[in-house]
């Protein structure tokens, strides 16, 4: 396209998709886990859910209940108003349309706590 025209069609005026809350969520549980130096099975075994179920839930894949994710946060030992602050201060520090990485997410457990 010629630098003097502007785009035309459906996408030529939408911002950058926000990321979603699950992948956001998704980043964050893998992290804290990496963190505490644990496999899927091991933490999972912890929050009553499958491995399967677990990375799921970390690769974004999952949308899943607040009953879910509070298990999975008990067994990562961070409250669920830790984990939800995190969550919500990794999108904040994303621009839109990029996704929070792993660290970013730290940072904001770590002012959580």
């Amino acid at each position: 396209m010629p630098a003097d025209e502007t785009p035309h069609g459906p996408d030529a005026t939408r911002p950058p998709a926000e990321p979603l809350w699950r992948d956001a969520l998704g980043r964050c549980l893998r992290s804290l886990r990496l963190e505490r130096g644990e496999i899927l099975t091991e933490t999972a075994r912890r929050a009553g859910v499958s491995p399967q179920y677990l990375s799921e839930m970390e690769r974004g894949v999952k949308e899943p209940s607040s009953e879910m994710i509070a298990a999975v946060a008990g067994a990562l030992d961070v409250t669920l108003a830790d984990l939800t602050l995190a969550v919500a201060t990794s999108l904040l520090a994303a621009p839109a349309g990029t996704a929070p990485a792993g660290p970013t997410c730290q940072a904001a457990y770590a002012l959580a706590a």
